[in-house]
């Protein structure tokens, strides 16, 4: 199965913050955001990475050089977006048909959960898994509303009642191109805004819950990712 990682972001806000490297170098317990994913794909069996950064940071794009170089599985493509939406579109060609997994560069979650989601996404036959949590850290949280057997049945900007919200790791196939395909053409905007088309479109997504799943928007954010990847 192939994953792929959105990390074209500014990530203005860690800069602002003060915050000298870019969002994909920044270093969570001494390895960088990036390469942890890598890793743990690697790790999952991936036939392949597919990456894309924009072409603000030079120092970004000379470390997926060195990557893709000792690594044969990754794979990069450069190109500013304006929005995560548009940059899963970019590498839509590169993931060509079957399943594949995609999250953005700064998801941090606990490295056994993502194995047994990988797993169960595997041998599943709906048409996409979605990661999700109950764990609500976020400024502007996906809520996602589902059935007893936590088929998805919305994705909502208020909570309303919904027990979870959106990790940002999304397990799809190729089934779902069609669709990113018509919200490019209409001018959305916004991974959300193309997850709740995947409903429309009637494709079966499933919930899979993860204890917890972080975020590093901002420079607060790294010591609470780094001491929950230690486990405290």
């Amino acid at each position: 199965m192939k994953y792929a990682i959105l990390a074209a972001g500014e990530g203005s806000r860690l800069a602002e913050e003060g915050v000298q490297l870019p969002k994909p170098l920044v270093r969570l317990c001494g390895e960088p955001m990036i390469d942890r994913l890598i890793r743990v794909f690697t790790q999952c069996g991936a036939s392949e990475i597919d990456i894309i950064v924009n072409d603000l940071h030079a120092s970004t794009l000379e470390h997926l050089s060195e990557v893709s170089e000792q690594n044969p599985l990754v794979r990069f493509k450069v190109k500013s977006t304006p929005s995560s939406m548009h940059s899963f579109f970019e590498l839509m060609p590169m993931l060509g048909e079957g399943k594949f997994c995609l999250t953005t560069v700064d998801t941090i979650f606990r490295e056994e959960e993502f194995q047994e989601f990988i797993s169960q996404f595997e041998q599943s036959e709906a048409d996409g898994m979605m990661a999700v949590t109950d764990f609500v850290d976020d400024e502007k949280p996906l809520y996602i509303s589902t059935d007893a057997g936590l088929r998805i049945t919305g994705f909502h900007d208020i909570g309303g009642g919904c027990q979870f919200i959106s990790g940002g790791i999304y397990c799809l196939s190729d089934m779902a191109f069609p669709t990113l395909v018509r919200c490019i053409e209409a001018g959305k905007s916004r991974m959300r805004n193309f997850q709740r088309q995947l409903i429309e479109d009637g494709l079966r997504l499933v919930a899979y819950p993860f204890s917890k799943i972080l975020d590093v928007d901002h420079a607060s954010d790294i010591p609470k990712a780094e001491a929950f990847l230690r486990g405290l």
